[in-house]
């Protein structure tokens, strides 16, 4: 999962820009929320895709397509990772709504 847009920018890359005298500034902001947007999205997709990939390989062991437990319990461990990873970027998300929500103007 590529998640340097949804965790900002490393600290590594801003000193490389400073020394280059480059800003990380943004002027167009619409395209730096499509683009969080659009990570967020993608990190949606791939623990879908995880999550039906552990279905499949339930389904494989019950049916004795396969004998490895070994697969099966790594194709469950990505998924719940995935999704708790996901879980945790949404409340993230909504914390960051609300605190904007509560911001005096």
């Amino acid at each position: 999962m590529d998640v340097s847009v949804l965790t900002g920018i490393s600290g590594d890359y801003t000193n490389t820009l400073a020394a280059n005298g480059i800003t990380t500034d943004r002027t167009d902001s619409e395209d730096s929320f499509d683009n969080i947007l659009a990570a967020a999205m993608n990190m949606i997709k791939e623990t879908d895709r995880y999550q039906n990939a552990a279905e499949e390989a339930e389904i494989s062991f019950a049916l004795g397509e396969s004998n490895s437990t070994h697969e099966l319990l790594v194709a469950q461990e990505k998924a719940n990772i995935a999704l708790s990873y996901t879980v945790a970027v949404r409340d993230k998300v909504l914390e960051a709504y609300k605190e904007i929500m509560n911001m005096q103007i």
